[in-house]
């Protein structure tokens, strides 16, 4: 196992109308943001129990978040932060609009040049302050209601970067499975990948001799594939939403990074199809974690064949056959979601992609993967094969 340091101050308040301890959360004597993002709150009800929940309160509101949230957006609520003399910012809402508030406490007390520094910095230039913020999670996909990450997308340069530091974690995050009642499909499932393959980012790479950390990986992937399609057939039962919800946020609140090696090849290479093409991001990794394990192969091969025998009951003496077996089984659930898993699927050709993607890597001599090894070819040989 590997040196490692682990910290998360996020209080977790889950479970059945926990919203309504909100006041007893929240900060008196300072103006709120409450941020959210387009109509979804104001139909699961989440809207009205935190307007309820605020009656006494001094704060605004600013709404209009996207998926995938953007620079500018989070700049004007910058604006609007400074303007107001805001202390402290609630985001309600899915990830984009948590990974929003990120940034926005960020930038809002940044005084060293353009915020979007803070995106290309990170972990190289650490915060020195931040406003507080704390969330009413309503979509489990990103962890980011228990992470100190954040992903921003700037549609002028078609990029979507990532950011990380401790003084961006939620001081609280409230989770009731309820508001997840209303969720499209689509977003159900696309939670549900989201939050797989986070696990997968840290546990299919190379072993270290971490088994307690792998036996908590399998337990969220076991967890997931077996409620997954359940919970898209049964949308409403209490029960299966808690568990899907409980595993996203365990899947990337550093628990599982613990002593390990990690790769996010996959989430970087898809959020660039995401800034390029305005795809989903769970979608994007549906279609691109099997062509990296197929790239892959050889160096995550002990890593794919413990997968396969641990989730799927692989036991083919065959090494190689199992190995493809396991990748096959692994989109085939994606497919039970719905969910394809090639780019011609969306009428994106896949060398158009792969040579923007390839260029992209070259500018900025991107470097991925648990052995670093990922590097502007390899991108493009991975892009090209999905």
């Amino acid at each position: 196992m590997l040196n490692f340091e682990f910290y998360n101050p996020v209080h977790v308040v889950f479970g059945k109308e926990t919203v309504a301890q909100l006041p007893v959360l929240l900060p008196r004597n300072t103006r709120i943001m409450l941020l959210y993002g387009g109509g979804s709150i104001k139909k699961n009800g989440s809207y009205d129990q935190t307007i309820k929940a605020l009656q006494g309160f001094d704060f605004i509101e600013y709404g209009g978040v996207e998926p995938n949230p953007r620079y500018l957006t989070c700049m004007r609520a910058v604006e609007v932060v400074r303007k107001s003399n805001i202390g402290f910012i609630l985001a309600v809402g899915g990830g984009s609009v948590v990974d929003a508030a990120k940034f926005i406490a960020a930038a809002a007390l940044y005084r060293e040049g353009d915020p979007w520094h803070i995106l290309q910095n990170t972990g190289t230039s650490p915060l020195k302050d931040a406003l507080p913020l704390g969330c009413i999670i309503t979509l489990p996909a990103t962890g980011s209601e228990m992470n100190c990450s954040a992903v921003i997308s700037r549609q002028a340069t078609h990029e979507k970067l990532h950011f990380a530091d401790p003084k961006v974690f939620p001081r609280f995050s409230i989770i009731d499975p309820q508001f997840t009642y209303t969720l499209p499909e689509r977003q159900t499932a696309n939670g549900i990948i989201d939050s797989m393959v986070h696990v997968i980012e840290q546990y299919i790479t190379y072993d270290v001799n971490t088994p307690l950390q792998d036996r908590m990986a399998e337990g969220i992937i076991k967890t997931l594939i077996e409620i997954g399609p359940y919970v898209m057939d049964n949308p409403s039962d209490y029960d299966a939403r808690a568990n899907i919800f409980w595993c996203s946020s365990m899947a990337l609140n550093g628990m599982l990074s613990c002593g390990v090696i990690q790769d996010w090849t996959t989430h970087k290479l898809g959020h660039e199809l995401t800034a390029r093409y305005n795809l989903d991001h769970a979608r994007t990794l549906a279609i691109i974690l099997p062509a990296v394990l197929r790239y892959e192969r050889r160096n995550k091969a002990e890593k794919i064949l413990q997968y396969g025998r641990e989730i799927w009951g692989i036991d083919d003496e065959n090494l190689e056959d199992a190995i493809d077996e396991a990748i096959y089984r692994t989109e085939e659930f994606f497919h039970s979601l719905k969910v394809p898993t090639r780019l011609a699927d969306y009428k994106i050709d896949p060398m158009e992609a792969a040579v923007a993607i390839r260029q992209r890597f070259e500018t900025r001599e991107t470097i991925l993967g648990e052995n670093a090894d990922i590097d502007a070819l390899a991108a493009y040989e991975i892009i090209r094969s999905c």
